[in-house]
């Protein structure tokens, strides 16, 4: 350090001050390398004097900048133009965060492809950096030769996601997480523009015919029009609760759909709204405080659903059902009498009470 402060002079404090006037801080300048060291760099800054870069300041550089060699000019953000040793304070690594974000908005505005390693894999996508900024390529938009089709099976969809680390991807970025500043990265970004291109010829309540091309846990997927996509819910499905979309749907069936959501490059059908709604007839069947017989079939956190019969269900709200030390005295399968305490037939909903001592 002594060394380099005595072949570095300083310039007469009058000099010094109208120079020092010409630099703001968090300017960027170009300077050049004349000492390298573990902790420090020393660059030459022509006739505003000495720089000095610390090593919390050149720690970490991107790619492109880590070849920081003696004579080599490069990119440095003014973070003070003059500290108490009376070297102008640099700092690689923001400059080089600021190159980053230029580069990054500009491939943004532009869509161009850019090439990727893939760092790391999580339940929810994969992850990686774009010029050292972190990025995240969500599962949902990996193309279709990629995308890890396990259905809810998310152990399955993380082993298959982990065979891509290491791996080089040409994804688009298509958003910026400014909070977080972490990027969000496309493999579909054409495919999605092309996509929604075709989804203008539709509208929300158009009747569209297709297959099913994909079951899973929460739904299936249905294929119609030219290389369309749309998903019906599990609730969409039918009336009656479905507990498995693979016990009432095949791939390769042919069905028909209303399409009930349209949203940027997704596609909501339902299959139950092409089919007539069982509530409508059940006024003369079911009552408020009518005492019928009804199948447990499932428990969730609200409570209890029971079945009627093939088409209605109702629930057993958590705080009306009969425990006995902490556990519930009703079983799935079994049927039991119930009284019906409220109903909505237009919101389709229907509570009972247990009633275990009576009959029906």
């Amino acid at each position: 350090m002594s060394d380099t402060k005595t072949k570095f002079s300083r310039k007469n404090k009058k000099e010094k001050k109208e120079i020092i006037s010409f630099l703001k801080k968090g300017e960027i300048i170009e300077a050049k390398v004349i000492k390298k060291g573990r902790r420090m760099i020393f660059f030459d800054l022509g006739p505003y004097g000495i720089g000095v870069c610390y090593k919390s300041e050149f720690f970490d550089l991107p790619q492109d900048m880590r070849d920081v060699e003696e004579g080599k000019r490069v990119p440095a953000k003014i973070l003070n133009p003059e500290n108490d040793d009376g070297y102008v304070e640099l700092s690689l690594r923001r400059a080089g965060e600021e190159q980053s974000w230029d580069y990054i908005r500009q491939k943004m505005e532009t869509g161009d492809d850019i090439a990727v390693k893939i760092t790391g894999a999580n339940r929810g996508g994969l992850l990686t950096k774009v010029r050292g900024i972190d990025a995240f390529l969500p599962a949902s938009q990996l193309s279709g030769e990629h995308y890890p089709n396990f259905g809810g099976d998310s152990d399955k969809i993380v082993r298959e996601l982990r065979k891509f680390i290491g791996q080089e991807m040409k994804i688009r970025i298509v958003d910026i997480e400014k909070n977080d500043k972490k990027l969000i990265l496309s493999e579909r970004a054409e495919e999605i523009k092309k996509i929604k291109e075709k989804i203008k010829n539709y509208k929300v309540g158009d009747i569209v015919e297709g297959k099913i091309c994909g079951i899973v846990n929460y739904g299936a997927f249905v294929e119609f029009g030219e290389g369309l996509e749309g998903l019906v819910h599990i609730s969409e499905i039918d009336w009656q609760l479905i507990e498995d979309p693979h016990n009432v749907l095949k791939v390769g069936q042919k069905v028909k759909a209303k399409i009930i959501g349209l949203k940027d490059d997704q596609v909501s059908l339902s299959l139950k709204a092409l089919k007539k709604d069982p509530w409508l007839s059940i006024e003369d069947k079911y009552s408020r405080g009518k005492v019928v017989k009804a199948k447990v079939v499932k428990f969730n956190p609200y409570g209890i659903f029971v079945k009627l019969d093939d088409k209605i269900q109702g629930l057993v709200p958590i705080s009306k059902v009969p425990k006995k030390n902490n556990v519930p005295l009703l079983e799935v399968g079994k049927e039991y009498n119930f009284k019906i305490f409220s109903l909505s037939i237009h919101r389709h909903r229907m509570a009972l009470i247990p009633l275990l001592n009576s009959k029906a």
